[in-house]
């Protein structure tokens, strides 16, 4: 049975940089009567290990867990031994994961460097999340590889952001720890269709980030030219309102339920402040039960 989860997207930066307690962000996210939270493996609390068994009980004290983890390696960096830094990062981020509870932990190809082929980036990645591979194993965590657009704190989009080449990544790693975290907006932002991409890794989804997106102004030609060279999102692509934006909700359930998904959503909204993340959590509490009707929330 499917389950709700959050992500603090309208707070990343805040609680990267310590201005936010994730203690704040665990009593904002009560109120919203999701199942779980996603965390991000850079928050400022996080740094210390031993804050994790007091953040993992803060959670659990509200009936909520941590099921998942956001991390973004960049593994295309050219030098080998700063790739190995990203390398050891990740290692660091799943012993995390394992740590506060999170079956899951998110893995990133990189940044779509100008100077490398893309062989060349396919190898580093490849080899890369190999190296993790046997770490997650023995911790009993899953690596999940995001179908991804830009890191916020990255200055060019994601080296697999593009349907061809992320399908082609997924197909080069075989391992029962390691699948794909879907999000639908992250196709839009390609300029592909999410749909068509779900079509292709459907049975290697093993969780999903739900978010919605529209462009406030041009045109996704125009976010093509814009993107490159500046850190995080552009302006006018704009998360919204799970429901009201451009991903087709009703086919993209019924896509996962026919192939027997079973696992975590997490709600990746809220950077206009609580109440769109609280009309974000209703709808989707409203598919996942038109699809899964023995879902019971929190």
């Amino acid at each position: 049975m499917p389950k709700l989860a959050a992500f603090p997207k309208g707070f990343i930066k805040q609680l990267v940089s310590g201005q936010m307690s994730i203690y704040e962000w665990i009593k904002l996210a009560d109120e919203l009567n999701v199942d779980g939270l996603e965390f991000y493996n850079d928050f400022a609390d996080l740094k210390d290990p031993s804050n994790w068994p007091k953040i993992k009980t803060a959670v659990e004290e509200t009936g909520m867990v941590i099921p998942m983890m956001c991390a973004s390696p960049d593994f295309t960096i050219p030098d080998q031994s700063l790739r190995k830094k990203e390398v050891d990062k990740e290692i660091q981020a799943i012993k995390m994961s394992a740590a506060l509870g999170a079956k899951y932990c998110r893995v990133l190809s990189g940044q779509r460097r100008k100077e490398i082929t893309r062989e060349e980036g396919m190898g580093y990645v490849v080899d890369s999340i190999n190296a993790c591979l046997p770490v997650a194993k023995d911790l009993g965590v899953i690596l999940i590889i995001e179908n991804h657009y830009k890191d916020d704190f990255w200055t060019e989009p994601e080296f697999a952001q593009m349907m061809d080449v992320f399908v082609d990544l997924v197909s080069r790693i075989d391992s029962p720890y390691f699948g794909v975290n879907f999000d639908p907006s992250n196709a839009i932002a390609a300029g592909e269709e999410p749909l068509e991409l779900l079509e292709k890794v459907k049975h290697k989804v093993l969780t999903m980030h739900a978010s919605d997106r529209y462009l406030a102004n041009g045109t996704i030609e125009d976010l093509r030219k814009a993107e490159g060279g500046s850190a995080g999102y552009v302006s006018f692509f704009k998360h919204g309102v799970i429901g009201k934006g451009l991903n087709d909700y009703d086919a993209i359930f019924k896509t996962l339920k026919g192939v027997g998904f079973d696992s975590w959503i997490s709600i990746e909204d809220g950077v206009d402040g609580m109440e769109q993340m609280h009309q974000s959590a209703d709808f989707l509490r409203e598919k996942i039960k038109k699809y899964w009707p023995n879902y019971q929330p929190r």
